[in-house]
C-alpha cells in the first residue's frame, strides 16, 4: 500500500512537473538553439565571403599552391567541417581534410561560386563549398543560461522533496502499522490487531479493523468444527474420491484414494488433475473436462498415472454444484480402476487390425490409421508420407525355399525395417510382400526419402534363412498428402504408382511421386526456400579464388566468389541462385551478407599470411549499384580496417551497357575513396572497347571463354582468340588498365598469356575458389616447411 499510495502522489507531482516546467524549459532551449544557429550561419556565411573573394585571383591564375594554403586557413576555424574548392575546367580540385570525421549530429553545406573581376568584367571561375556541423539543443546554450537552468530545476527538486517528505509522515506512516498486521495475519495464520490510537480517520480505521478481526476469530472456530465432520465423512468411504476446483486443481483427496494411487496428501492437493492424467491423452481429457454440458452428472475415461509410475486406466464420475452469486462451487468424484476391462477391450480390437505374421497393423487397420493421420495432418496444417514397399525376387524365395521359408524372411524384415523406424512411424502389411509407412513430420519429404534409402540399405547384407543366403532388395515408392493427394484412397493409390514406377525403372531404389518432374516452378520454390532459410540459418559464404601475377607466379589477389553451405544438399550451384535472388530482390541482402564475411576473411587470411598488399575483388549486382552502396562499403572497410584501396569492385559489361548515370556516380564515387574498378567477362559485349574511356576502369579482365580457345583443336579459332587477347592487352595498357585472365586451366594457356603480356590470371590451373580456412592451412603448411628447411 506504501508503494500504491507515494506512486500515486508521485504521479501527480510528475504530471503537474510535465505541464507546466517541462513546456518552459523546452521552449527556453528553443530560442537559445535558434539564436546560436542563425548566429553559426552569419559566421559560416562571412566565411564564404571573404574565402571566395581571396580565391578569386589564385583559380584564375590556376595557383594551386594558394589555393590550398587558402582551404587549409579556412579549414582550421572551430566551426568548419570540410571545405571543397574547384575551378570550373577541373584542372583544381580541393577537399581539406580528405576523410573528415563528421560530427555526430549530422553536417550543413554552404555553397559559393568564385567570381573574379576581369578586364572583360567578373567572371565565374570555380566554386567553394563549406561543410560545418549542427548545433544541438544543449550545445546553443551560453554559460549564465545554463547557470539559470541548474538554479531552476534545483528549486524544483527541492519542492518536490519537500512534498514526498510531508506525504510519508502524514500518510504513509499510519498506513504501515494497518499494512503490518494484515500481513501478519496472512503470514502467520492467526488475527492480529492494528497497535494504533487516534481521534482522527486513521484511528476509526484501526478500531473497526480490530473488531472484524474479533468476529473472524470467532467463525472461524464455528468452521473448524463442521470441517472435522465432514472431512472424517470423506475419509471413511471406501472408495477414491477426490474433489476439484473450477481451474481443475485439486482441493481434496480422501484416505482410500492415497492408498489406491500411493502419493501423499501434500503432494497432490493444489495439484492440477490433469497434470496427473498420462500426458498422450492428457489434452483429451482437457476437451472432455472443460467441454459443454448440461448434465449435473459427468463421466469420463482416461488413463492415471500413478505415484510408483504405474498407469492405470479410470472411470471418473464427477458430480459438481456451479458456484452462485454468494457461494464457493462445490465439487466431488469418484474414481474407479478399469484397466483390466479396458485391456481386455484392447486385445480383441488388436487383434482385427495386427497382422498375426508380423505383428504389424494389416490393410484394415492402416487404412484406420492412414485417416486418422489425414485428420491430423490437416489439423496442423504439416504433410504426411506414405511409403509404399514391395519386396523385389520374393515370389523366388515362396517357389524355390517354400512358404515357410517366406515367412520367415517377411518376419526377418520387420525386425530389420523397425530397426529403421522413427518414433512417430507406423508401419502395416499390405498383403503378401508388399508394406507400407506413414511418416508424419515437419520435414516430411526429405524424411521420408530418407528413411527410404535406409530401408533399401538395410537389404544390401544378404539374410541367412534355414542354412540358405537370401538376397532382398525393395522397390519403395513415396507419395505426400496434401501435396500428391487429396484422401487417403488416393495416397495410398501414388505412393503405389511411384512404387510401380521404380521397379519398372530398375527396382532396388526409392521415387517421390511427381507428375511434373521438369516442373520449374518447383525448382523455383526450392531455390527461394534455400535462400531464404541460408539468409536466416546464415548459410552463405564467401569462398576465396587466388589470382596470380604471372611474372613471378605471387598471390597479389582473390576474387571473392558466393556460395550455399546447404546442411542437406552440400554446395549449390551459384548461378541459379543468383538469378532468382535478382529476380526476389534478395540479391541486396545476400550480396551484403558474403561482402561482410568476405571482408572477415579477408582480415583472417591477412593475419595469416603477414601480406597486407593483396587486394579483395568483390562483384556486385547491377540492382545492388544504389548510391547507399559506397557509404556502406566505406563503413564496412573501416569497421574490419581495411585499406578501401585493397577493394576492387567487379562490374560486367551489362553493367554498363544502359549509361545509368546513377551507376556512373556511383562508380566514381567508387574510385573517390580509393577502390579500383575491374571490368568482369570482357570481350563479351556490344562496346566494350568504349568503356575504358568512358568509365574509371583500372583492370580489365579477360573473358575465359577467349582463354579457352587459345589451345582449341581448331586453328582458326586457335588463332583468332590468340589475336584477341593479344590486341584486348595492348590496347588495356594503352588505357593504362592491368589486365587479367579469368578461367587459366592449363600450363600451355598461362604460358601464352604470359608472352602476350598479360599481367595477372586466375582459374584452375592456379587454384580452385575454396573456403579461406583452406587457404589460411596452406600457409601454415607452408611456413612450416620452410620453418624446417
Amino acid at each position: 500500500m506504501t508503494r500504491s499510495v507515494e506512486s500515486r502522489f508521485l504521479a501527480i507531482i510528475a504530471i503537474a512537473v510535465g505541464i507546466l516546467v517541462i513546456p518552459l524549459l523546452g521552449l527556453f532551449l528553443a530560442l537559445s538553439s535558434e539564436r546560436s544557429a542563425k548566429e553559426l550561419d552569419d559566421h559560416v556565411e562571412i566565411l564564404l565571403a571573404a574565402n571566395a573573394l581571396a580565391l578569386a585571383k589564385p583559380l584564375w591564375d590556376f595557383d594551386l599552391e594558394s589555393a590550398e594554403r587558402i582551404t587549409a586557413a579556412l579549414t582550421s576555424d572551430d566551426a568548419i567541417t570540410k571545405v571543397r574548392v574547384r575551378d570550373v575546367a577541373g584542372g583544381i580540385n580541393v577537399s581539406m581534410p580528405p576523410m573528415p570525421a563528421w560530427p555526430k549530429g549530422g553536417v550543413q553545406s554552404r555553397y559559393r561560386p568564385i567570381i573574379y573581376k576581369t578586364l572583360d568584367g567578373p567572371k565565374t571561375v570555380g566554386t567553394i563549398t563549406v561543410y560545418y556541423h549542427r548545433l544541438g539543443i544543449f550545445s546553443a546554450l551560453r554559460e549564465a543560461e545554463g547557470v539559470f537552468i541548474g538554479i531552476f530545476i534545483v528549486a524544483i527538486l527541492a519542492m518536490v522533496g519537500a512534498a514526498i517528505l510531508g506525504n510519508r509522515i502524514m500518510i504513509v506512516k499510519p498506513l504501515l502499522k494497518l499494512t503490518a498486521a494484515i500481513e501478519a495475519t496472512r503470514r502467520l495464520g492467526s488475527r492480529h490487531h492494528v497497535d494504533w490510537n487516534s481521534n482522527d480517520e486513521m484511528g476509526r480505521l484501526a478500531k473497526s479493523f480490530n473488531a472484524m478481526q474479533t468476529q473472524l476469530e470467532q467463525e472461524e472456530r464455528e468452521l473448524k468444527i463442521a470441517h472435522r465432520r465432514a472431512t472424517d465423512i470423506y475419509n471413511l468411504t471406501p472408495a477414491m474420491l477426490f474433489s476439484i476446483d473450477e481451474n481443475d486443481r485439486i482441493t481434496d483427496v480422501s484416505d482410500y484414494w492415497l492408498l489406491a494411487t500411493g502419493y501423499a496428501r501434500e503432494d497432490v492437493v493444489g495439484k492440477h488433475f490433469a497434470d496427473l492424467v498420462d500426458s498422450p491423452v492428457r489434452g483429451a481429457y482437457l476437451v472432455h473436462r472443460h467441454g459443454p454440458s448440461d448434465r449435473k452428472v459427468v463421466e469420463c475415461t482416461t488413463r492415471f498415472v500413478c505415484k510408483d509410475g504405474r498407469v492405470m486406466d479410470v472411470l471418473i464420475v464427477e458430480s459438481g454444484k456451479a458456484a452462485g452469486d454468494c457461494e464457493t462451487g462445490l465439487s466431488l468424484s469418484v474414481m474407479t480402476d478399469v484397466t483390466e476391462l479396458k485391456q481386455s477391450e484392447a486385445r480383441i480390437r488388436r487383434q482385427a487390425v495386427t497382422d498375426h505374421l508380423t505383428g504389424l497393423l494389416n490393410r484394415q487397420g492402416f487404412e484406420s490409421v492412414l485417416d486418422e493421420e489425414i485428420r491430423e495432418t490437416d489439423a496442423r496444417q504439416g504433410e504426411l508420407a506414405c511409403i509404399f514397399v514391395d519386396l523385389d525376387r520374393f515370389k523366388w524365395i515362396n517357389d524355390n525355399l517354400g512358404h515357410q521359408a517366406g515367412d520367415t524372411v517377411l518376419r526377418r524384415l520387420v525386425e530389420l525395417m523397425e530397426q529403421q523406424l522413427p518414433p512417430a512411424a507406423t508401419a502395416a502389411r499390405i498383403g503378401g510382400d508388399e508394406f507400407a509407412v506413414l511418416l508424419r513430420s515437419d520435414n516430411a519429404e526429405a524424411d521420408a526419402l530418407a528413411l527410404a534409402h535406409r530401408l533399401c540399405g538395410m537389404l544390401e547384407e544378404p539374410l541367412l534363412i534355414n542354412g540358405s543366403t537370401v538376397r532382398l532388395s525393395a522397390s519403395i515408392g513415396v507419395a505426400l498428402y496434401p501435396r500428391h493427394a487429396h484422401n487417403a484412397a488416393e495416397l495410398l493409390q501414388k505412393s503405389d504408382m511411384a512404387m510401380y514406377t521404380k521397379k519398372r525403372g530398375g527396382k532396388n531404389g526409392a521415387l517421390l511421386y511427381d507428375p511434373l518432374i521438369q516442373d520449374n516452378t518447383r525448382q523455383r520454390a526450392e531455390i527461394e526456400q534455400d535462400i531464404e532459410e541460408a539468409l536466416t540459418n546464415d548459410w552463405f559464404e564467401a569462398y576465396f579464388q587466388p589470382i596470380v601475377d604471372l611474372g613471378n607466379n605471387r598471390v597479389i589477389g582473390y576474387e571473392s566468389l558466393m556460395r550455399l553451405a546447404h546442411p542437406r544438399k552440400g554446395l549449390l550451384p551459384p548461378s541459379d541462385i543468383i538469378r532468382i535472388a535478382e529476380e526476389t530482390g534478395a540479391i541486396g541482402r545476400i550480396g551484403n551478407r558474403v561482402f561482410e564475411k568476405a571482408l572477415a576473411n579477408l582480415v583472417a587470411l591477412t593475419r595469416a599470411s603477414g601480406d597486407d598488399k593483396t587486394y579483395l575483388a568483390v562483384n556486385f549486382s547491377p540492382l545492388q549499384l544504389e548510391q547507399t552502396l559506397p557509404m556502406l562499403l566505406t563503413t564496412l572497410t573501416a569497421r574490419h580496417h581495411i585499406d578501401p584501396r585493397r577493394i576492387v569492385v567487379e562490374i560486367t559489361e551489362a553493367t554498363l551497357l544502359h549509361d545509368n548515370p546513377q551507376i556512373r556516380m556511383v562508380l566514381d564515387e567508387f574510385s573517390r575513396i580509393g577502390c579500383r574498378i575491374a571490368l568482369d567477362d570482357f570481350g563479351t559485349g556490344y562496346s566494350s572497347l568504349s568503356y575504358l574511356s568512358r568509365f574509371p576502369v583500372d583492370i580489365v579482365k579477360i573473358d575465359q571463354s577467349f582463354i579457352r580457345s587459345l589451345a582449341a583443336d581448331e586453328a582458326e579459332l586457335r588463332h583468332k582468340s590468340r589475336m584477341l587477347v593479344e590486341g584486348i592487352t595492348a590496347i588495356s595498357h594503352k588505357m593504362e588498365c592491368s589486365v587479367t585472365a579469368e578461367g587459366v586451366e592449363t600450363k600451355e594457356q598461362r604460358d601464352l598469356l604470359q608472352g602476350f603480356g598479360v599481367d595477372c590470371g586466375q582459374g584452375y590451373f592456379f587454384a580452385r575458389p575454396q573456403p579461406v580456412e583452406q587457404l589460411i592451412a596452406a600457409y601454415d603448411t607452408a611456413r612450416k616447411t620452410t620453418s624446417v628447411a
